[in-house]
């Protein structure tokens, strides 16, 4: 399909700007909406056109005796584990518009209905594949207690004890907790059968549990309760190139279209945990 610098029926000489709006509002709306966004590791280096970026993890300092580097001649190497992530998804949302329909709908309709619904899309793709990394690269965890508010309180427990070379406890402040619907509605009715100051009965969502940042997902794995980990734990960089308008060869038809290239991996899978509903622990 040829590009065409504008829609012959977008008569206005900002016809090319409108589309580079449209773009803006892409990238806006993808951040606005996905849940795991607030949490997705951001400190990568490397160029993403050429097909990967790079995060690293650094060992935590030790201490030794005084004069230990003096007789060595030299301080400890700072230890690092590189972890690259190929971005190895490449996505397309190619659709056809008559122009009869442009024609009844009118251009600016057209372009906002699609560029709408298809924000919302590779957002929900994005987050499914965020959340189903989760649970393929952590640890599952099975709590003792059965009772909503001490079983979440374990789960959290779990991971802020973490200690390993890279990790020495975890602050409650770092760590997320995302929740299915069916998992948070529990939580949510112990909450509103106690007096919580952080929680507003009429709000939809509210924002910690017990020191931690908890959400609601309808994106997570099928079988999952909910999952916990902390800011950073998964990379997922996407480049997504901007919404082009082309006239289908030998039709009366044009193609509004989006471009993305992503790739998901967890950067510390020693700091995700999730656990399974009952049913899918039994099956």
């Amino acid at each position: 399909m040829a590009r065409i610098e504008s829609l012959n029926i977008l008569l206005e000489s900002t016809g090319k700007e409108y589309l580079a709006e449209l773009y803006g509002k892409v990238i806006e709306n993808v951040n606005k909406q996905l849940v795991s966004a607030r949490m997705k590791n951001t400190d990568l280096s490397g160029n993403p056109e050429a097909g990967s970026v790079e995060a690293k993890r650094f060992v935590n300092a030790a201490s030794k005796d005084y004069g230990t580097a003096r007789a060595a001649g030299k301080g400890d190497a700072v230890k690092a584990k590189p972890v690259t992530i190929p971005i190895d998804q490449d996505k397309e949302i190619v659709e056809e518009l008559e122009q009869k329909d442009v024609s009844l709908y009118g251009v600016d309709g057209i372009l906002a209905k699609r560029a709408n619904n298809h924000v919302q899309r590779m957002a929900a793709e994005l987050d499914t594949a965020f959340f189903a990394e989760a649970k393929k690269a952590g640890t599952k965890i099975t709590p003792v207690s059965t009772d909503v508010p001490d079983e979440i309180e374990e789960a959290i427990q779990v991971c802020e004890n973490t200690k390993n070379d890279f990790v020495d406890g975890v602050p409650r402040s770092m760590i997320n907790l995302v929740c299915s619907t069916a998992y948070y509605g529990k939580i949510r009715t112990y909450l509103d059968k106690v007096s919580r100051a952080n929680v507003d009965s009429s709000s939809e969502e509210f924002y910690e549990y017990h020191g931690v940042k908890t959400f609601s997902s309808v994106h997570l794995p099928d079988g999952v309760d909910y999952e916990i980990m902390v800011d950073g734990a998964i990379a997922q960089p996407v480049m997504s190139d901007q919404y082009t308008a082309e006239k289908i060869p030998l039709s009366n038809a044009y193609g509004v279209e989006l471009f993305y290239h992503c790739g998901t991996k967890a950067v510390m899978p020693d700091l995700i945990f999730y656990k399974e509903s009952a049913a899918a622990s039994n099956s």
